[in-house]
């Protein structure tokens, strides 16, 4: 498989909104609104259940490493001829120019572990391998249960790392979703102009 790689507006206090685990809730949690030529996609980042995957977002944040990226590919049901096992997703990433100030991948905060799920709108990890994850991260429409640990989508079988869900700016998500592409590329990759962190 090649790298991958509303929804959950309304969260309780005690729970996580695709899971298990306890959180303290969403107003304590960072925020982050990741803004694009096509609108602002605002969701909160899980520092409690995936702290290590949380951590390393939101430094490629804080040093602006995701103004001047894109997301370039959109995976729909149409797009997958050669996958058994077919998902939809939005994949973005850091700016290419800075490819090489990148951090070190992070280990694996693998789903049996975070009780996070791949739910419509949940924000994941892009991977190779276990413990390959860098920068580049995806956004679910839909449930995508085969992207959870156990799950098909990976030949691995060790699922993503979910570490956020969307709260608004699914409708910015879907049109992202529904541009053009060749295959599973964009034919005009849509630019993020700017990832900040933002108070609740």
């Amino acid at each position: 498989m090649t790298t991958l790689l509303t929804s959950c507006s309304a969260v309780l206090a005690a729970t996580a909104p695709f899971g298990d685990s306890p959180v303290a809730s969403q107003s304590s949690l960072p925020h982050v609104v990741i803004e694009t030529e096509l609108g602002d996609i605002e969701f909160v980042v899980d520092t409690v259940n995936a702290p290590n995957t949380a951590a390393n977002f939101l430094r490629y944040v804080a040093g602006g490493h995701y103004e001047g990226g894109r997301f370039y590919r959109a995976v729909t049901l149409q797009n997958q001829p050669d996958d058994s096992i077919r998902i939809e997703v939005i994949q973005g990433g850091s700016n290419p120019d800075r490819r090489s100030e990148r951090f070190p991948a992070i280990a694996l905060e693998r789903t049996s572990v975070t009780g996070l799920r791949h739910v419509d709108g949940a924000v994941s990890m892009a991977r190779a391998g276990p413990d390959t994850a860098r920068s580049e991260f995806f956004i679910c429409i839909g449930d995508q249960p085969e992207l959870d640990f156990g799950g098909r989508r990976h030949t691995d079988g060790q699922g993503f790392a979910a570490f956020g869900w969307v709260v608004r700016g699914m409708e910015v998500v879907r049109r992202i979703h529904s541009q053009a592409a060749v295959g599973q590329r964009l034919a005009s990759p849509v630019l993020i102009t700017g990832a900040r962190r933002v108070l609740r």
